[in-house]
Formats: C-alpha cells, structure tokens, sequence
C-alpha cells in the first residue's frame, strides 16, 4: 500500500514524531499492513482527537482507519448499529438521528471515531448515568497481531484490555454498540451560577440524580473567596411536547453550523492570563443566575467548540496541554488543593470542566472511577509548567485517583501503576497476545505500556 512518512502529532499540537502513514481501504489492507510492520511497529489512528502522543508512533507505522468507515446494519427496532472502527460520532449522528437514535456516550467533540470511542474508552457528560463508551459495546472485530481478527465480547479479558487500551492489543475494525433512543434532537438545559468551588461541589452531588447530562465550566483563575466559582448546566433530551410547533414538523432533523477556521498562524501569548481572565470574567457574569427549560439544539448542548475548525490553533505553534484527573469521593480536600494551586499558579485556562463520574468501568486502563473528574486546557508554553504538573500527578496518585491517558502526552512512567491497579494484568496479556510489540506507539514506550 502507498505509505507517506509525515509528521503525526496529538490535538495539543505537543511532541510531534514522523511515521510513515498507511492508509487501508479494507480488512485485509489492514491485514497486510499489519503483517508488514516493521521493527518500530504500529498503531491504529482516527481522526487525531488524543490531545497527546497515543496516536503516535516515532520511526514506525501509524495506520490511519478513516477509510474504513461503513455502516453495516443498523437495528432500528432493538436500537443498535453495526459499524466500521473509521465511522465517526459525527455520521453516526446524521444517520441515526432521524431514526429517533442518539449515540450512547459521547465526549466534547464529535470528530472521533467509534475504534478511538473504544480505544480511549471515551466519556461524556452522563457518565454518572450511562457510564463510558464501552459499557455500551456488544462487540467488536479486533485484528491481533497474529493475524487473526477475533470476535470481542464484554466480560472477557481482551475485551477489558482493548476498552481504554489505547490501541495496544490490536486493530478494531468494526463494533456493535447499543444506542440511546430520543424523540427530538433538542436538550433541555438547565444552567445556574455557582459561587464557589464548595458550592459547585454541594449542587453537583445534591441534584446531579435528576439529569442524564451534566457539567460546569469552572474559572480556575478566581481566587479569594471565588476560588472555583462555576456555571453549571445539565439537562436531558427535549421531549416532543417541549418544542414549539414550528419544531415539531422536523423534530428528528439534525442540523450543524460551523464558524471560519482559527487561522494557521496565532501569536504566541494570545491566551495570556490577562485575556484569559477577562473572557472568564465575562463568561460567568453573562451566565444567568438560573435558568430552566432552554432549548439548545443537540450540537450547541455537547459539542460547541466543533463549531470551529482547527480551533487548538488558537494555543499558537506551541500548542497546549489538556490535564484531565479524577479523585474519588472522599478526597475531595485533594480537588480543593488542586484548584486552589491552579489558581495561585494563574494558569490561564478558560476551557476547565468539572464532572462527577459514576460506577467504574470495565476497561483495565479505563480512566472512569467514581469520584470527581476536572479537565483543563493550559498552554504548552506557560513557564515551569513540566515541574508543576508532575507535582499534580503526585497529589492524584497518592490521592488514588488517576490521569486520563488520552490527554496524556507528560506523565511519569513511575506513578502509572499507582494510578492503574490491573497495570500488570494489562501488560502480561499484550505480552502474551503480542510478544514482538507489533503494537506500540510513542505513549507506550514513554509509559512503558
């Protein structure tokens, strides 16, 4: 197959690396590409959403499964589809959607593929309720590096080391996944200020129950007594009878708009502590006070910055880091002196979220446990930050919480197993199951995968 070595980097832009691109069509390119790897090995790829180096593979093979992306089946009686690992959220959306079927889980972009969904084990803003993507799976086709493609079904060991694997037990060519049924493709949103990180916290675990979908936005430049303050909003799908009648005509239609694309070339600094401060100012005293029943169509209400190509340009060619974290209940002092020191630290992250998570999933190396989960975005370029963040991963670990490996692109190999506890039973079955290492990538060997 036509191969093109070229630059491959994550969605922050960070740590690039050359690899020579393989672009299958079929099962059995994706077989030979396989089978022809060579000595630095390969690692499947989607649509590049992993902000760090999981989809990366420095002097070896990055096998991009975009073009395997077929719709087999889809059961619109029993609510599930058959599918190629290349097919996105995205499609998904435009084909179930006037169906009445919604994508079970999905994260704060539609861009990534169902292979990816799998292999980050993504989650969204109902983990509470529906926990992650792979809870949801029936099963998927997996290449292994013998060659074999192998029926996956949930409750077996390969199973539980592909669901957040990061891609390293094989190559996932197609999925059955079960869907979530909806009337409209409109939410209904409830949003209400917060004034503190304990009265965010205080909200969140009081009224949580009564959505399918929650979030806050958090300002982590607040101090003082604002230390934490939020927005919050959650909601749940629109039933008919909630839309108004010129709605109702098209109740399933799902419509998209985009934005100009942030150009290539963004001064370094333009996310300063200054401008981001002032946008953080104005995005929480434009929120309302509360609000109930506003209708946001599905793509405002999940994917808002979808609406903006190439939007990780704005960070400049530095590019940015994404630090995602859980701790679990009870180690909510650990959240608080997290913020706390983001705060003095004035990182100037306007793209900060706080979820709460539910049940634990299946995956050996899913990132969900039940507890508290903040995610930010900080420029790459921001002084010190290496040292900082590695004092952030101490905390967490010894809090026995966890960093999420799709945004990872910085963490420590020491502190992994800490933060993983079936970090060995993941590594003797991808020693038994690849014991060449066909399957690697640049964040397997940092990590000593």
């Amino acid at each position: 197959m036509p191969a093109d070595t070229v630059s491959v980097t994550g969605w922050g832009r960070t740590a690039p690396s050359s690899a020579r691109l393989v672009r299958p069509r079929t099962f059995e390119e994706a077989a030979l590409a396989v089978r022809g790897c060579g000595a630095r090995g390969g690692i499947a790829r989607g649509l590049g959403r992993a902000y760090g180096d999981a989809a990366q593979n420095a002097g070896g093979e990055v096998f991009d499964m975009t073009g395997l992306d077929r719709i087999h089946t889809i059961d619109a009686d029993g609510g599930t589809v058959l599918c190629d690992a290349g097919v996105s959220l995205h499609r998904l959306m435009e084909v179930l959607l006037p169906l009445g079927w919604f994508v079970p889980v999905t994260p704060g972009t539609r861009y990534v593929t169902v292979g990816g969904a799998i292999g980050a084990d993504i989650h969204g803003k109902n983990h509470h309720v529906s926990g992650s993507f792979s809870r949801h799976v029936l099963s998927f086709e997996l290449l292994t590096a013998d060659g074999q493609v192998r029926t996956v079904v949930p409750g077996t060991p390969l199973f539980e080391a592909t669901a957040g694997g990061m891609g390293l037990t094989g190559v996932i060519l197609t999925a059955t996944v079960r869907l979530q049924p909806v009337r409209t493709t409109w939410m209904s949103v409830d949003t209400e200020r917060a004034s503190d990180l304990d009265d965010l916290m205080a909200r969140l675990a009081d009224t949580d129950h009564r959505y399918r979908y929650s979030v806050a936005w958090i300002d982590l430049l607040a101090r003082g007594r604002a230390t934490g303050r939020a927005v919050l909003t959650r909601g749940d799908h629109a039933p008919l009878e909630a839309l108004p009648h010129a709605a109702r005509r098209e109740p399933l239609s799902f419509r998209t708009s985009r934005l100009p694309a942030a150009p290539s070339f963004v001064p370094e600094g333009l996310l300063s502590r200054t401008t981001v401060g002032l946008f953080n100012e104005l995005w929480f005293r434009k929120a309302p006070r509360a609000r109930t029943g506003e209708l946001q169509r599905i793509p405002a209400f999940f994917h808002p910055l979808d609406g903006v190509p190439h939007w990780n340009r704005i960070y400049g060619r530095g590019g940015f880091v994404q630090y995602q974290f859980v701790v679990g209940h009870g180690r909510e002092d650990t959240l608080r002196r997290i913020v706390r020191r983001i705060s003095q630290r004035r990182c100037p992250s306007f793209l900060a979220v706080l979820k709460r998570f539910g049940d634990a999933d299946p995956g050996w190396l899913s990132f969900p446990v039940p507890g508290w989960t903040l995610a930010l975005d900080i420029p790459a370029s921001l002084p010190g930050l290496g040292a900082f963040l590695d004092e952030l991963d101490e905390e967490v670990a010894a809090a026995g919480g966890r960093v999420y490996l799709a945004k990872d692109s910085r963490l420590r190999p020491d502190l992994l197993a800490a933060m993983y506890p079936r970090l060995d039973d993941f590594r003797a079955l991808r020693a038994e199951l690849d014991p060449r290492g066909v399957f690697t990538s640049d964040l397997s060997r940092r990590l000593c995968l």
